[in-house]
């Protein structure tokens, strides 16, 4: 077992923080998504519907304070010894999944916006704050981009089953104590 991350190592507690509650909000909204799609049309799945845009909303908002952070904020670096064991492919996987994670993390609110101000369905924050319309009513565009919002939001529960896997194995394989450096707590 490697030894603990010194604090250059570590993620900062503001990077942490905000990894772990977009963590816990985005496991969250996709099971929420799950069971309210599968209800039946009731006056509880469209309240169900009304909170899942407001979740959405609040993850855009965390998404949006999270790359500020990471922008102003520069990641550790991957320890040496772990760098040096990976294969290109993992780094390349790395960098990829992390980038990938990035966009969908903005994507899929923003489509689902779209969607929703194309549907005729406008965002009101909590019920007291009217969102803007992205885009004017159109049933078409409203009609290709629905599936658009749950393919993205699935190729993201991938990337997050690839990135768990991935920490898995360093925890559980290579024992490089990588996960020490985005828990929380002192190094």
């Amino acid at each position: 077992m490697s030894p603990a991350p010194t604090n250059s190592q570590r993620y900062t507690g503001t990077a942490i923080a905000l990894h772990w509650i977009l963590a816990l909000a985005l496991i969250g909204i996709f099971a929420f998504g799950l069971y309210m799609t599968s209800l039946p049309f009731s006056p509880a799945r469209l309240k169900y519907f009304n909170w899942h845009k407001w979740a959405g909303m609040t993850i855009l908002v965390l998404s949006a304070l999270r790359i500020l952070w990471r922008i102003t904020h520069r990641p550790p670096a991957l320890p040496e010894a772990v760098s040096r064991s990976m294969p290109a492919w993992q780094h390349i996987a790395h960098h990829g999944v992390h980038h990938l994670m990035y966009v969908l993390f903005f994507a899929i609110p923003l489509v689902g916006w779209i969607y929703s101000s194309a549907a005729g369905f406008p965002i009101v924050l909590f019920g007291v704050l009217p969102l803007p319309d992205l885009v004017g009513k159109s049933p078409e565009l409203a009609e290709a981009l629905k599936p658009w919002h749950a393919y993205l939001a699935y190729a993201l529960a991938a990337l997050v089953v690839l990135h768990v896997a991935a920490l898995l194995k360093h925890q559980l394989i290579d024992r490089d104590g990588l996960l020490a450096r985005m828990l929380p707590g002192k190094a």
